[in-house]
């Protein structure tokens, strides 16, 4: 089994407990947060353009949290995720909103979309997880119209499996968690597997998001730029708890 079919066996199997982790995110303020900030980046990013005049692509949608909080806004959506399961999660997910919402099963590093057919490539805790994410940032900036944006949120959620430093931080996050009596997000996973899937990714050993940044340059991407604190308006205390040395960043790029 390669690599790629590995990953799309682990997401596979994990689609039904990844779903209720956003079920969860969908109940609480966090649907609010992350709203809230998605709705502000493309406002700023389309002056003047109604959500009904904008062409969004949520890439591996997962079990459809943008893709959702998105359609509800207005926003023209297409998502797209590598398994099967996973959109069958998301259309569950999306409730009376599943018809709005044009769903695709792809690879993001080979996407079969037209070229320049997206105003927006949205995209959350995935270019950590891809074999060829260099190919993934050029596919992005193919499918983006001319003066399209790229918002990526991610973090360097397994650079502790290579990093001395970064492992005792993760055990810190480990222990707080434990301490403060919350769920462990590690603890309800295959991490043996994860860990073994992240070893073999190339971004596990990259310093991020400085490698991000270089490759949306490479990609054509103009404008680029990283916000390092996006974190502290989508997380609540218990992800800050679990993931307090790997917060997630927010990438950007334009076409």
């Amino acid at each position: 089994m390669n690599l790629k079919e590995e990953i799309y066996h682990y997401w596979t199997k994990r689609a039904s407990g990844y779903s209720e982790y956003n079920q969860q995110e969908m109940a609480d303020e966090r649907r609010i947060l992350w709203k809230r900030e998605l709705l502000e980046l493309l406002t700023n990013g389309f002056p003047g353009k109604k959500p009904e005049e904008i062409r969004v692509l949520d890439v591996g949608t997962g079990p459809g949290f943008f893709a959702i909080l998105l359609a509800e806004a207005g926003y023209q959506v297409t998502a797209v995720d590598y398994t099967d399961e996973m959109l069958k999660e998301a259309r569950g997910n999306a409730g009376s909103l599943e018809e709005e919402i044009q769903w695709c099963v792809g690879d993001t590093q080979n996407l079969e979309l037209e070229t320049g057919s997206f105003d927006a490539v949205v995209t959350r805790n995935v270019t950590w997880n891809l074999p060829d994410p260099g190919r993934a940032y050029e596919e992005w900036y193919r499918v983006l119209k001319n003066g399209g944006i790229l918002l990526n949120f991610d973090a360097d959620w397994y650079g502790h499996l290579f990093d001395e430093k970064k492992r005792a931080a993760y055990e810190a996050d480990r222990k707080k968690v434990e301490e403060e009596e919350f769920v462990d997000y590690y603890g309800n996973t295959d991490n043996d597997k994860m860990e073994e899937i992240a070893r073999q990714v190339p971004l596990s050993k990259m310093s991020r998001p400085k490698w991000d940044l270089a490759a949306m340059k490479k990609a054509g991407f103009s404008d680029v730029s990283c916000d390092r604190e996006v974190w502290k308006k989508v997380w609540t205390k218990e992800e800050i708890i679990n993931n307090g040395s790997t917060p997630v960043f927010l990438v950007t790029g334009v076409k």
